[in-house]
């Protein structure tokens, strides 16, 4: 973040310039159009919404509506609204020194028209990147009137300056993000009181403390997270603050597999490699936890599941090429058991199923896996991998057999060369990556009930007639 170094430093040049002012809500709507126009992206990193959520989000801005994002943990909702800073001009200018950051053609408060007066177009100013001007708060119940808008402060107070004096107050968070787009993640959780503080910011744009009519006209964009009213229980948004929100968003999971997957290899900080068909198979995997009965629906599941799911699984193989001295650490579907305890705290059950949590986990995982089996797999003949335990021999793999040890028990296989090609393993796969595909084939062997499987005392599977 560079700034150029041909950028006015008075009020005198930025007028020589010719610098014109526009709101932010007018930056937005103009940058997007821009956008718009060119075939760009608009939000870089969002995925799932092309169709049903940005064409919503990108009217609102158009028509210069605050907005509230409603949908289920985990949806992306702060995530988009951090995107929206990238619509801002890159860099905006701003009377230097200035509390309240205002442009140097629009000052607000009485300490930055003083200022104006006395300098006329001497008067120094500086420039923001957008980066800058995105402010953000978490609601919590303990949130003050103060740390949103402002309060009196007492310093200034002790120095001699009368109670009236509009400059003692100290400004909170919301004005101090003027000239910007502030996001208040969690709107419910703030108690009704303070919500109410938020009113004239949304319609009159302007804000009281302590009493005060300050008649300071803010140029923000006000946006908010929330989750469906049905399920948080710890508040509410009021009627009057709904009714100032321009536009509503209802924001989802992804709607379908690509989608899901999509958004792990995005956003998964993967330590190992993770073949594309555990992918798919955590993906699937995801979607029938969150479709399950035995599962909250109020909730919802968080996309955060099944990355760090992926996460999981990559960190698995990652532990076992350390302690087998393998080359090169791939996952295989062994190492997805172990999501089943360790992301448990993720979901939220019905009362009903207390006790029964990973026994749950684990058959959704199970049927995610021969779901990934068949779609992949279907078609294919694998009488080569059921022959090699027809005369009663078995095949032994789990989290401390590396890839040289399993593919040294099976040797030479008919079909697996296909099987490889239609996992996407490519012609020519390391031993893990062939590894991978094996062992995915026997699970999914075994969960179509062409195999058996026992686990033996000291955790390693064994496939067997």
């Amino acid at each position: 973040m560079t700034k150029p170094t041909d950028l006015p430093r008075t009020l005198g040049d930025l007028r020589a310039s010719g610098h014109e002012f526009r709101t932010v809500k007018q930056e937005l709507r103009d940058n997007l159009l821009d956008r718009l126009r060119r075939g760009e992206p608009r939000f870089p990193g969002i995925v799932g919404y092309d169709e049903t959520v940005l064409p919503e989000v990108e009217r609102a801005l158009l028509a210069g509506h605050d907005m509230v994002l409603l949908g289920e943990r985990g949806q992306g909702k702060t995530r988009l609204l951090r995107a929206l800073a990238g619509l801002l001009d890159e860099w905006t200018p701003v009377i230097a020194g200035s509390e309240l950051r205002e442009h140097p053609y629009q000052p607000l408060t009485p300490a930055s028209r003083r200022l104006a007066e006395e300098a006329g177009d001497r008067l120094p100013i500086s420039w923001l990147h957008r980066r800058e001007r995105y402010g953000e708060k978490l609601a919590t119940p303990d949130t003050s009137v103060g740390d949103l808008i402002g309060d009196v402060d007492p310093i200034k107070v002790a120095q001699g300056r009368e109670l009236g004096d509009p400059e003692t107050i100290h400004f909170g968070l919301v004005p101090r993000t003027n000239r910007g787009i502030f996001a208040v993640n969690e709107l419910p959780d703030l108690a009704e009181r303070i919500q109410v503080s938020l009113l004239n910011v949304l319609e009159e744009r302007d804000i009281q403390v302590r009493g005060y009519q300050l008649r300071l006209p803010l140029d923000l964009l006000l946006v908010a997270t929330a989750n469906p009213e049905d399920y948080t229980n710890r508040g509410r948004i009021i009627t009057p603050l709904k009714d100032r929100f321009g536009a509503e968003v209802r924001t989802h999971y992804p709607v379908d597999l690509a989608l899901e997957t999509a958004l792990i290899r995005q956003e998964a900080a993967l330590v190992a490699t993770v073949p594309d068909h555990l992918i798919d198979v955590l993906a699937r995997y995801t979607r029938q936890v969150r479709e399950s009965p035995s599962v909250d629906s109020r909730s919802g599941v968080s996309a955060r599941f099944a990355i760090a799911a992926a996460e999981t699984v990559a960190a698995s193989a990652l532990r076992r090429s350390g302690l087998r001295g393998e080359r090169e650490a791939v996952a295989r579907i062994g190492d997805t058991v172990s999501v089943t305890s360790t992301l448990r705290g993720k979901v939220e059950f019905d009362s009903g199923e207390e006790g029964r949590e990973t026994e749950i986990l684990s058959h959704l995982l199970r049927l995610a896996t021969a779901e990934t089996f068949r779609a992949r797999l279907s078609g294919l003949d694998l009488s080569g991998f059921t022959g090699l335990v027809a005369e009663g021999t078995t095949i032994e793999t789990g989290d401390l057999v590396s890839a040289e040890e399993l593919l040294a028990q099976i040797g030479t296989v008919p079909g697996l060369a296909k099987v490889l090609d239609r996992l996407g393993l490519g012609d020519a796969p390391g031993p893990g990556e062939a590894a991978s595909g094996v062992e995915f084939v026997l699970e999914g062997l075994h969960l179509t009930r062409r195999l058996a499987k026992e686990l033996t005392s000291d955790g390693r599977t064994r496939y067997g007639s």
